[in-house]
Formats: C-alpha cells, sequence, structure tokens
C-alpha cells in the first residue's frame, strides 16, 4: 500500500511515493517558500502531483517543531512562523486524503528503525548532528513521543548549566554543544589559538569563513586542529548518550545529520566519552553505536510509514 511522505525543511520540501517496505517509489523536491502562508499550499500541491500518478491511501507530513498528541497541530516551530497551526485540517481539505503530522526528528529515526540501521532491535535512540541536535526514541519497538505528543526533544535537554544561549529560549543545551554549528564554533576557537589551529586559520583566510563540510574535509586530510574540533563535539554527544543510556537504556544509538558522514572517526571518540560517563560502567550490558543508513531521505520515509489510514 503506497502512501506519501513529505519532508519541510528550511530551504526544501522533499517529497515522495512510498511503499510498504520503505522504498521510494517517485521523489520530488522543490524550495521552501519565503512566505509561511504559501507553505501549506507548496505541499498540497506537491501531494496531489504525485497522488495522480499513484493510487496513495494516506500522507504523512514531516516537520521541525512540537506538534499535539494527536498528530494534528504543529504547537511550535522554530524556524517557521507556526504557533497552534491546525496542519492536519489545513492539509486535509486541500489533499482529501488521511493526513498525519510528525515531528522532523520523529520521523527520520522511525525510517530508521524501520528500515535502516536499527531495524534488527526494539529499543533504539537517534541523534541528528545537523543545525541543532535532532532526537528520536523508539521503545519497545514503538515510537515514544510522552504525554503531551513532544517527547524525545534530547537535543533541548540541558548539557551545561548557564551555558550557551539555544533558540528554544533556554541556555545550556546539548545541540549548543554537539552540533554542525558546534563543530563550526570550536574549529574557529581552535583557529584563533594557533598551534594546531594553523590549518583551520589558514582555511578561513582562504574561504573567508569555516564551515562543517570543510572541517570534515580537513579531519579526513589528518588535520589536528580540526580533529580536535571533532573530538570536542564528539565527547560532548558521547556524554550526553551516557545520561540517555541511564534513562532509557536503548540497545543502539543511531547517528545521522551531517557531521555523521565522518562515521568512525565521529564514533570513535563518542563512544569513548559514552564509556567513561555511564554509570556501572563495567559491571553493566552496553549500546552499540552506528551511523545511521537513509541520509537524506529518512525524514519522508518515515512520515510515509506513520501515516494512518482512515478505516
Amino acid at each position: 500500500m503506497l502512501r506519501v511522505g513529505i519532508d519541510i525543511g528550511g530551504t526544501k520540501i522533499a517529497g515522495g511515493v512510498v511503499d510498504a517496505e520503505g522504498r521510494i517509489v517517485e521523489k520530488l523536491r522543490v524550495d521552501t517558500p519565503v512566505d509561511t502562508s504559501e507553505l501549506a499550499q507548496a505541499v498540497v500541491d506537491m501531494t496531489l502531483h504525485l497522488s495522480a500518478r499513484h493510487e496513495v491511501a494516506a500522507v504523512g507530513v514531516a516537520a521541525a517543531g512540537f506538534i499535539d498528541r494527536d498528530r494534528a497541530v504543529v504547537i511550535h516551530a522554530p524556524n517557521i512562523a507556526w504557533r497552534n497551526e491546525p496542519l492536519k485540517a489545513t492539509l486535509e481539505a486541500g489533499i482529501g486524503k488521511p493526513v498525519t503530522i510528525e515531528n522532523d526528528a520523529n520521523a527520520a529515526g522511525w525510517a530508521e528503525f524501520r528500515f535502516g540501521a536499527g531495524r534488527d532491535v526494539e529499543h533504539m535512540i537517534m541523534l541528528t548532528m545537523g543545525t541543532g541536535v535532532g532526537g528520536a526514541v523508539v521503545l519497545d519497538g514503538k515510537l515514544y513521543r510522552g504525554g503531551h505528543g513532544i517527547g524525545g526533544e534530547l537535543g533541548h535537554v540541558r548539557f551545561t548549566r548557564d551555558g550557551l544561549p539555544c533558540g528554544c529560549g533556554q541556555h545550556g543545551c546539548l545541540e549548543q554543544y554537539a552540533s554542525g554549528r558546534a563543530l563550526q564554533r570550536e574549529a574557529n576557537a581552535i583557529a584563533d589559538a594557533g598551534g594546531i589551529g594553523a590549518g583551520l586559520a589558514a582555511l578561513r583566510e582562504e574561504k573567508g569563513h569555516i564551515s562543517g563540510p570543510s572541517v570534515s574535509r580537513l579531519v579526513l586530510a589528518g588535520d589536528e586542529g580540526a580533529i580536535e574540533a571533532l573530538r570536542r563535539v564528539a565527547t560532548a554527544l558521547g556524554e550526553a548518550c551516557g545520561g540517555f543510556q541511564a534513562a532509557l537504556d536503548p540497545e543502539l544509538f543511531v547517528i545521522g545529520g551531517g557531521v555523521a558522514q565522518l562515521g568512525e572517526d565521529l564514533l570513535a571518540p563518542v563512544r569513548l566519552a559514552y564509556e567513561t560517563s555511564l554509570p556501572g560502567y563495567g559491571d553493566r550490558p552496553i549500546a552499540q553505536f552506528a551511523i545511521a543508513q537513509l541520509g537524506n531521505d529518512a525524514g519522508l520515509i518515515g512520515a510515509a510509514d506513520l501515516a494512518e489510514i482512515d478505516g
């Protein structure tokens, strides 16, 4: 049975027709409208285009933000001017099919659990290292959403008291220390300090700034400053995972996002920090770590798989 999955991003909307095995039958991509009032219509237009070409039973839409427990209302979206937005009702009126709204990190995590790196476990946490840190929790084979529908926001667990300001309105959230943006900040700090930061400083002088992908390239080239920047970010993530292990006891942590493309160069320091932060380490089972497998398609695949069909 086919479903449409839509993943709304800050710069693009990705959509696809997905089968019951998580395979994408057809995929589209358009730019996200600058005017928020046009965004829902863009989703409707993409869905109708895909539905005209395939027999589709339901639609799942992934969006960044807090989604209510009924998967119908976007309570708060950090990058879109949505506050208590009745997105489900709006989209169903335009599409004429059942629509389910899901948090984007939850959708990506569910896709990895069902069809990717987590398909052989029942208890999994996914963390995505992008601009921020997204989180998804699967317990006993079910996506954990909490009492109000907005559980699993692991990037906004307070990591440091009186720490760096976060876009959520708090200070010291994990995503300020373990994200792609944090990697850039650490790289700039190391470049400013001189010494092992010479390569990063030279890159900044040449390009005018230090981007996340450029740090990754220097890591792969063996640059000491870039490796140290990655170690700092990976250590923060690993320490947080030790706490998540104590609270939720997953079998597997799946790491996604742009920084995860570094593979074992990222996972090795994450594991070290996790093990040294784990309560009772040496006397208890530990989790495995893996890199996400579905890449940028995870959000739309997960949204499609989570779409509920009436009747």
